[in-house]
């Protein structure tokens, strides 16, 4: 009787142990998580990453949706989880949870929300386009609210211009209503005094004069300030150095004719200027009588002079044109 109950006894402890034993197996036990991925529309995310935190019970798990925006993750401890979802073009997203013991917990549908940072259009400005706006403002630029003073720069960090923007910014100066005026009265002076007299004289004498000059000065224009400007990529304006002492501004004003900027925003020796000068009277002398064309050596000697009459003007837009210059209204 005694070792019936002894037995007895022996078998409910192991019994009662092996349960014991059992219950931290069983709570345990992992679980997986898994579903779906999309975007607002509905149509599946593929490659998001998603990234399983654990809070230190066990390593973090990182997986990526598939084709079809589906995801797994395998093997979970139960207990509480994290799963954070990113995806190029979307918002982060965090889900929290937890997970029971041996869980196949299928999460609901995913949906990512656009990331409006990365989808913010850039609306920073091209090279071109800052130009095209200075453009806008030079050729506001008149001296006494008449006269075209557009090739006058005041901002030395001035965008360069494209061969396009060269060729706009001179056609505008040529065909200002003042360089009309101003042609018209040249022809008038040069009628009066005769020169160049295979013109004749008479209206028709005026009209070859006035379209000879008109002609010979566009064309020096887009010799000198595009031609020329664009094959050596260089900027055709003066830039006003405006500050320091007036012996560095004087220097700086007369240095400008054999100095100039470049496209690539650096000062440079100025080749345009000096092909330009004596380039220039060669092509323009063919709009005259030949009788009235300068030889070769009156061309290169009136071309030297100039490069003098341009430190002048340098000088002049230096010191003064600033202050007679009116933005047209």
């Amino acid at each position: 009787m005694l070792s019936s109950i002894l037995l007895n006894l022996t078998v409910h402890r192991f019994l009662s142990f092996a349960v014991l034993a059992m219950v931290p197996a069983v709570f345990a036990q992992p679980g997986t998580i898994s579903g779906t991925v999309v975007d607002s529309s509905g149509a599946s995310v593929a490659v998001a990453q998603i990234k399983l935190t654990l809070d230190g019970r066990a390593p973090d798990q990182e997986v990526q949706s598939s084709a079809t925006g589906d995801f797994s993750l395998q093997n979970v401890p139960p207990g509480p989880y994290r799963l954070t979802f990113i995806a190029n073009g979307f918002a982060l997203k965090a889900l929290t949870g937890e997970l029971s013991p041996g869980q196949a917990l299928l999460l609901p549908t995913t949906a990512l929300a656009i990331d409006r940072v990365s989808d913010q259009i850039n609306v920073t400005q091209t090279q071109a386009e800052i130009a095209q706006e200075q453009i806008k403002t030079a050729t506001q630029q008149r001296l006494l609210g008449f006269v075209p003073n557009f090739f006058a720069v005041y901002d030395r960090e001035a965008a360069p211009l494209n061969a396009k923007q060269k060729l706009e910014l001179t056609a505008k100066f040529w065909l200002a209503p003042s360089t009309f005026v101003i042609n018209g009265v040249i022809a008038g002076i040069g009628q009066a005094q005769n020169t160049n007299k295979g013109f004749g004289q008479g209206s028709q004498g005026y009209a070859k004069r006035y379209g000879a000059g008109f002609v010979s000065f566009g064309t020096s224009l887009l010799f000198q300030k595009v031609v020329v400007t664009a094959l050596a990529k260089q900027d055709p304006r003066y830039f006003v150095k405006g500050t320091g002492t007036n012996s560095s501004r004087a220097w700086w004003a007369i240095s400008r004719t054999v100095v100039c900027r470049g496209d690539n925003k650096k000062f440079q020796f100025c080749y345009s200027n000096l092909a330009g000068r004596f380039g220039n009277g060669f092509v323009t002398r063919y709009f005259f009588p030949a009788s009235a064309r300068d030889s070769s050596g009156v061309i290169l000697r009136s071309s030297a002079i100039g490069l003098g009459f341009n430190a002048v003007g340098n000088l002049f837009q230096e010191f003064l044109a600033k202050k007679l210059t009116r933005k047209k209204r």
